[in-house]
Formats: structure tokens, C-alpha cells, sequence
């Protein structure tokens, strides 16, 4: 469906020729034409094409906008799926056949591929490669990352309609939301495929183009959340005004259980514990700090002042230093709703942290929910975690050591989306899905066991979600390594080996939420190259 509005003619040729130049055959090329009596040749040319009985054409006597007249050619349309192209666009030769292999192979009923920016008359002059995550609703409600090209089954429009004039400007974002919504099976297609064409008119070339977008896009999401049963305020962030930070209402206030292992490091966990509660805006915690062989007599003492503290306990774990194992004897003694593991040697720059990670793991479909992490020289430390990406072919943080102000690819840094993994630096999760995976696997004592719960998580159902947020500081030396110490890299190595072993189908399948184009040894999001 292309809806046509005093399009320049070479646009449009090459708009029409990339469809006839389809290798896919069985195709109709819808065109509903709104543009004035000063661009006539635009139906000019269109009848010119119908030489070719499968574009289908109609004049429309008053320009009804972009909705408007792309629902005309959805009058024009017989075909079992439905195509979304804009009219100064371009298709890559092998978008439909692409599409069509998906919808037939893995029975999908919306597909999207990946997209580039071109300006000038070449479409080899990309000026952006957009290389998308698999479908993750958290990642769409912030940002319209699906964009182009989209089919889905035209039984889809039977519940959701097709394009709604209210939200001219931003109808794509608004459309894709219902459709994904009641689609039963999303896939995605990891090939550049459809071509965005920038021009001064252009919202891909400057929103400001269409100001009206950002207010519509605004309304379509908080349309969406309603329809889900959701509350939350939506501003515009510093990456891009339709890029979108989401402030959900907390249904509740449950009492939230902070776990803290700890071995001596008085000045770590003070100012730990400090921020915390000089900091925290909600209040109803509880902190367990988990003693482990601590050494040093100064420990002792802090600890006997910190009991005093009606939110704090310390507890004693007598076995040999085991991450998995201390946090689980941990909850063992926590009252919370909703456990939240903390590092002793973070320090909360956020005073709404609790907030914004519980905004998202309150929700019924939500399991792990993680926070950005800063290095003391305000670089990052942790951003979401990749599985695959590193040396080891295990697990690696990305946008590690950008800067603190860096947006991140295509924004990433600045909206909370979906991810397989997040940090147990800092990892907020109910007690029930927590007690429903088992906990921590005791068998990971150092290594990869937040990335194991994340995993086992997943595989129950949840989204694991990363937020921007909620920020901290990690004061963990990034130049601290293993290879000192014999004993702990050939666990290390272990327990990654196992890690590897346990999770192969996921890891061969690769992680959803990061693209294939982009290379695992980097986590800049660089492209692989072949």
C-alpha cells in the first residue's frame, strides 16, 4: 500500500520500479493518489505503469492525508498479506521473497526487516544502517524501531483496523503497536531491505519536518499502554523526540528486600548502605547485608552499628565465598515482595532507583529488571548483557567504557528496552519468579550466575528488562582480571565452559535483542565483518 501525495517524479519511478523489480512475483502494487491539480503527472505516470495489471490506481478527489489515503489503497487491496511503503522509498529486489519465506517457513503473521537511511540519488550513500533486535514490546513502546519494511496478515486489520487519522505523523507507530499486539507470531528479518530515502520534507530527515509526530506518537503509545491495562507518563528524551522515556504508575508499595554480600570492605559498604538510605526516595526496604569471612576487626564494629538501624540485618554465611550461594542463604531470611541483589561497592546516583526498577518488574510479564552502572571515571560499566558477545563466546555488557553521556546505537542508552541479561550487581526480581527458577544455580560460584538466573527466566516466559534510569555507580576496578590468580581463572574457565554447554541452543540461535550483523568481539555494536 503506497499513499501518494504530490510525489516527485523520480521518487516515484523509482518507488514503483523497485516493486516490479521484486523477485517475488505474485504481488499488487496499491496506489491511492491525494496530490493537487499542480502534480497531475503523478497519476500520469501511474496509469503509464498499468501496462502491468497488478498495480492497481486511484485518483482521489480530496487529499485525505497520509491515513487517510493509505486506507483508499487498502480498499484496492485483495492480497493475503499487507506491505507498508512509503511513496519516496525504496525496496530492496528480495523483500517480498524474504517476507514470504518467513510467513511460510515459521507460519509468522507480522514480519519487519532491517533498514538504511540514504540520502542524495544513490542508494549506496547510507548515512545510517539500522540493524534491529528481534521483537521486544518494552524497546517498541519507547521507540518505533520497527519502522520499515513491515508485512503482516491482512485477518490482522479484521481486529485492529488499518491506519487512524488522529495520529497522522506517527500512524506507523501507532499501527505497528496494535498489529504486534494481536499478531501471534512476530518475526523478524536481520537483512538491510528496505531503503529510507532523506530529503529536506523527510522525517528521516528531521522530525522537526513534522513536529505533529512527536505528540502523535506520545498518544499512540499511551493509547497502547491503556489497551494493556497500563498507566505511565511519556516524555521525549535527549536521543531523539520520538524516542521515548516511559514513567509507569506503581500499582503498589511492596516491601522490597535489599541483599548485600560482604567480606570486610568497611568503606565500600558504608557508602553503600549510605546512599541508600540518604538517598532512596522509596522507603519501604529492608537491607540484609550477608557476612562472608570477613577478617578485618573494623568490619565487625561498622556491622554492630548498622544492626541498630530498624531496615538493616546481618547475617553469616560460614561457607567459602560462593555468589550464588551467599544471596540465596540471603533471601532466606528476606521479607520483601520482591528482592533486589546489590553489590557492596556501588554507590545509587538515582534517587528514584527503586522506582524506576520496580515500575517494570511489577508487571506480570517482567522477570529481571537491571540499572546502568558507571565506572568512577563515568564511563559505562553495564548497559544490558549480551549472550555470545566477548572472548569467551559466554556473555559481555555492552556500550562497555562509553561514555557516561554517550546515546548509545540508535539511541540505546537513553529508553529502557529489552534484554537477555541484565547485571546481579544490581537486579531487581520478585520472590516468586525468584523461587519459581530455583534461585541462583550454587554451581556458578563466580562467574555467569546472574546471567544464568537471567537466562532461566527467560526461558520461563518473562522479559528481562534493562533501564537507563535507574543509575549507579559500580566502583569494581575495570582493570581487576583473574589471570593473577591460577585458582580462579581455571574456575573461571570452568564455570564458562559449563555455561556454554547448559545454554548451547541459546547461544547458537543467537541473542534476540542484538543483531547478527553486529560483531561479538566488540560491544560498540561494530559490525561483523565477514
Amino acid at each position: 500500500l503506497v499513499p501518494l501525495y504530490n510525489t516527485p517524479e523520480n521518487f516515484l519511478r523509482e518507488m514503483i520500479d523497485s516493486v516490479i523489480w521484486q523477485t517475488y512475483q505474485n504481488w499488487e502494487l496499491c496506489l491511492a493518489d491525494g496530490s493537487d491539480d499542480a502534480h497531475k503527472y503523478v497519476g500520469e505516470i501511474c496509469r503509464e505503469y498499468q501496462k502491468d495489471s497488478r498495480i492497481k490506481y486511484k485518483k482521489i478527489t480530496e487529499n485525505l492525508g497520509i491515513s487517510g489515503n493509505t486506507n483508499i489503497c487498502l480498499e484496492l487491496a485483495t492480497g493475503n498479506f499487507i506491505g507498508l511503503f512509503d511513496h519516496d522509498d525504496i525496496l530492496h529486489p528480495s523483500v517480498l521473497y524474504e517476507a514470504v519465506k518467513v510467513i511460510c517457513e515459521k507460519n509468522a503473521d507480522y514480519v519487519y526487516t532491517d533498514e538504511a537511511t540514504f540520502e542524495g540519488k544513490n542508494i549506496n550513500n547510507m548515512i545510517v544502517l539500522h540493524f534491529k533486535p528481534d521483537y521486544s514490546i518494552d524497546t517498541l513502546r519507547a521507540n518505533n524501531y520497527i519502522c520499515h519494511f513491515s508485512v503482516f496478515d491482512a485477518k490482522l486489520l479484521d481486529k485492529t483496523g488499518l491506519f487512524r487519522s488522529a495520529y497522522d505523523g506517527s500512524q506507523d507507530h501507532d499501527l505497528i503497536l496494535r498489529l504486534t499486539t494481536a499478531a501471534k507470531n512476530v518475526q523478524h528479518i536481520p537483512k538491510i531491505l528496505y531503503y529510507w530515502r532523506s530529503h529536506k520534507n523527510s522525517v528521516a530527515s528531521d522530525i522537526n519536518a513534522k513536529t505533529y509526530a512527536i505528540d502523535a506518537a506520545k498518544r499512540a503509545v499511551q493509547d497502547h499502554l491503556k489497551q494493556c491495562g497500563l498507566e505511565a507518563k511519556i516524555e521525549s528524551t535527549r536521543a531523539f523526540p520520538t524516542i521515548f522515556r516511559l514513567k509507569y504508575k506503581l500499582t503498589a508499595e511492596p516491601l522490597i528486600s535489599i541483599l548485600i554480600p560482604n567480606k570486610d570492605h568497611k568503606e565500600d559498604l558504608s557508602r553503600c548502605i549510605d546512599s541508600i538510605l540518604n538517598k532512596s526516595t522509596y522507603q519501604n526496604f529492608e537491607i540484609i547485608v550477608i557476612e562472608n569471612n570477613s577478617t578485618e576487626s573494623e568490619i565487625c564494629d561498622y556491622y554492630e552499628v548498622i544492626k541498630k538501624h530498624p531496615q538493616i540485618q546481618v547475617v553469616t554465611y560460614n561457607g567459602e565465598f560462593n555468589y550464588s550461594a551467599i544471596n540465596n542463604f540471603g533471601a532466606s531470611f528476606a521479607k520483601g515482595e520482591y528482592l533486589l541483589f546489590l553489590n557492596n561497592d556501588v554507590k545509587v546516583i538515582t534517587r528514584e532507583w527503586i522506582e524506576e526498577l520496580l515500575m517494570y518488574a511489577q508487571r506480570p510479564d517482567v522477570g529481571a529488571v537491571g540499572c546502568k552502572l558507571y565506572y568512577s571515571d563515568n564511563t559505562i560499566q553495564h548497559a544490558g548483557i549480551v549472550i555470545g558477545l566477548g572472548v569467551h563466546r559466554a556473555a559481555g555488557h555492552t556500550h562497555y567504557k562509553e561514555p557516561k553521556q554517550n546515546l548509545g546505537y540508535m539511541g540505546r542508552l537513553c529508553y529502557a528496552q529489552n534484554v537477555t541479561a541484565v547485571t546481579g550487581a544490581c537486579l531487581l526480581v520478585s520472590r516468586s519468579i525468584y523461587d519459581e527458577v530455583g534461585g541462583l544455580d550454587e554451581s556458578f560460584a563466580v562467574a555467569l550466575n546472574d546471567v544464568d538466573f537471567c537466562l532461566k527466566i527467560r526461558k520461563k516466559g518473562y522479559l528481562n528488562v534493562f533501564t537507563p534510569f535507574a543509575e549507579l555507580y559500580h566502583y569494581e576496578s575495570k582493570s581487576r582480571g583473574l589471570e593473577d590468580d591460577k585458582a580462579k581463572a581455571e574456575r573461571y574457565n570452568e564455570e564458562t565452559a559449563r555455561f556454554r554447554e547448559r545454554w548451547k541452543q541459546e547461544l547458537e540461535a543467537g541473542d534476540p535483542y542484538y543483531n547478527k550483523n553486529f560483531s561479538l568481539d566488540y560491544s560498540d555494536y561494530s559490525l561483523k565483518l565477514e
